[in-house]
């Protein structure tokens, strides 16, 4: 450039720079690539192999999840089952008790009164 460069001339230069990039552009454009089209499917493919692996692994995680819920609701529901049969034995063995110990008392009873009368009848 000569310092008697006009503006227009650098005006007309600059256009020219733009020019040119642009048609550099135009020629490295990936739609003229044949190759291009094939290289956009196989990376489409990839993703497509990628989001299912990863569904199948949230599918898997979900699964696992559910299992593990079912087995924490199925031991719970065997411990309660399980005090729910301890209370029940308790209280089967309670009232055994009780009605043994009343039987006791009415045998204690019956037999105060035999004594009794017993001794009452023989003077």
């Amino acid at each position: 450039m000569s310092t008697q460069d006009t503006f227009a001339d650098r005006l007309d230069a600059a256009a020219k720079a733009k020019q040119a990039l642009l048609e550099r552009a135009r020629a490295k454009d990936p739609a003229k690539d044949p190759e291009f089209a094939a290289r956009q499917e196989a990376r489409a493919a990839a993703a497509r192999a990628r989001e299912e692996r990863e569904a199948e692994r949230q599918r898997a995680r979900r699964v696992e999840r559910e299992r593990q819920a079912a087995e924490r609701k199925a031991a719970k529901e065997a411990k309660i089952a399980a005090e729910a049969e301890r209370v029940r034995r308790e209280q089967a063995e309670s009232l055994a008790a009780q009605k043994r110990e009343q039987d006791e008392i009415l045998a204690a009873q019956k037999a105060a009164l035999v004594a009794r009368f017993g001794t009452r009848k023989t003077k």
